[in-house]
């Protein structure tokens, strides 16, 4: 008797089939690693000189930091923001309605979860080497790194899961490259600038704070500064990181269903 393959839908999830898919966005990555590392350096440099150096002369110390040790930890959470995010929406958009290149993927026995986790976690795997670069660029701009500093490519791989599973979910639902200019005005722009950053949440307005309280990007910085700094306590240390699981879970599973539907139903 013959036994029937089941539909790629309904077949169980397979991490060798995500470990293929980490295998090709690696040979892609080499030949454009030269451009990407450039831009992890220049990034933070001017990063560094225009806010480290403009804004820490006008202020000594926030949240018993320097300035510059303050905002040094918020760029590595925007580079990891920045790096996960837009290849998330705008690497799926294009290989979905341009390049049809998930048509192909999705041909071989490969589902839209694999999928999914497969990109995500790459960029999360990427970006954890952006979070390194910007660590050195602040080790030689004087930042004293503490030993936790070794969690940092942690933290960005986990980070970065989420955030780019999340762009890959607005890029599901995006009809034209003109939804791209929505997306960041409308959600990766206020992620950056409501995530205790450059300044600290208690400055802001009550209903400001409360929803930079909720960005997961709040959460990645609060664990970034934790690892290079100290970490506050372990009750509020596992409430970051449970934050950023919930988020993980839910951005992941919202990709998984927006591109299912836009690929597949």
């Amino acid at each position: 008797m013959t036994t029937m393959t089941p539909p790629i839908s309904q077949r169980r999830f397979e991490p060798a089939v995500v470990g293929a898919i980490l295998y090709r966005e690696w040979r892609v990555f080499r030949r454009v690693w030269f451009s990407t590392a450039m831009g992890s350096i220049a990034e933070p440099v001017w990063f560094f000189i225009g806010f480290g150096f403009g804004f820490g002369a006008l202020i000594s110390e926030v949240a018993g930091l320097s300035y510059f040790e303050f905002m040094a930890t918020g760029t590595i959470a925007i580079g990891i923001l920045f790096s996960a995010l837009f290849p998330g929406l705008i690497n799926s958009y294009a290989r979905r309605t341009e390049r049809h290149l998930y048509d192909g993927i999705l041909g071989a026995p490969v589902s839209v979860a694999e999928l999914v986790a497969g990109e995500s976690l790459w960029n999360g795997l990427r970006v954890s080497v952006v979070a390194v670069v910007t660590l050195g660029v602040a080790f030689a701009f004087g930042v004293d790194l503490g030993p936790g500093t070794v969690l940092v490519p942690l933290i960005a791989v986990f980070a970065g899961f989420g955030l780019s599973a999340t762009g890959a979910a607005f890029a599901a639902k995006l009809r034209s490259w003109h939804g791209i200019d929505i997306v960041i005005g409308g959600i990766i722009a206020p992620m950056f600038v409501v995530a205790g950053t450059f300044f600290p949440l208690d400055g802001l307005p009550a209903w400001a704070a409360q929803l930079g309280r909720i960005n997961p990007l709040f959460h990645t910085v609060e664990l970034l500064r934790g690892a290079v700094f100290g970490f506050p306590g372990l009750t509020t240390t596992l409430t970051h990181v449970g934050a950023l699981a919930v988020f993980n879970l839910l951005a992941w599973f919202a990709a998984v269903r927006l591109v299912r539907r836009a690929l597949v139903d």
